[in-house]
């Protein structure tokens, strides 16, 4: 878990850029997703390929992992990241971090058999850092408090976001 020199000098290059040009940190992430096979879907962004499924109970084949892995997935790596950033800013040094996120959920939303009041989506999401360092706690908490404050799939879980719905219909 080194390189901190070069994470920290990498994010003030980068945040004197943005200074200069703000225009330079907008952008658009486009991921193209395709069904192949039942439910597996084939997901392309850029030089990336991977895939997603659902488990057998729920109609798919399990041969890939679901939404909701990819979902938890990019919010601990997110925090992660982002902790991993601070630190670097801040010049502590981490020996070890871990962030586990835990999200329920009631799959009867999902399927239309629970009450109509239980939203198909998670109904809580905890997540857990485990940090190994000398650091002292104040400089640690200072970490995690900055590292949260600026967390994209933080702020993305926490606060509702626009969504706008475009529909192709191609006939033949």
């Amino acid at each position: 878990m080194h390189n901190t020199e070069q994470i920290k000098t990498t994010i003030e290059r980068t945040k004197k850029a943005l200074l200069l040009k703000p225009s330079l940190g907008k952008g658009t992430g486009v991921s193209k997703v395709k069904v192949s096979e039942g439910l597996r879907c084939e997901i392309e962004e850029g030089n990336w390929k991977f895939y997603a499924d659902m488990p057998e109970g729920a109609g798919g084949k399990g041969s890939a992992p679901t939404p909701g892995v990819y979902g938890r997935a990019a919010l601990g790596a997110c925090l992660a990241i982002g902790y991993m950033m601070k630190a670097a800013e801040l010049q502590l040094r981490i020996n070890n971090l871990e962030v586990t996120v835990e999200a329920d959920f009631d799959d009867g939303a999902l399927f239309g058999t629970a009450d109509k009041t239980i939203p198909p989506g998670y109904l809580e999401v905890r997540y857990t850092i485990t940090i190994e360092s000398d650091e002292t706690d104040e400089a640690i908490m200072q970490m995690i408090n900055e590292g949260d404050l600026y967390s994209p799939y933080l702020d993305i879980f926490s606060r509702a976001q626009k969504c706008v719905r475009k529909i192709n219909i191609i006939s033949k």
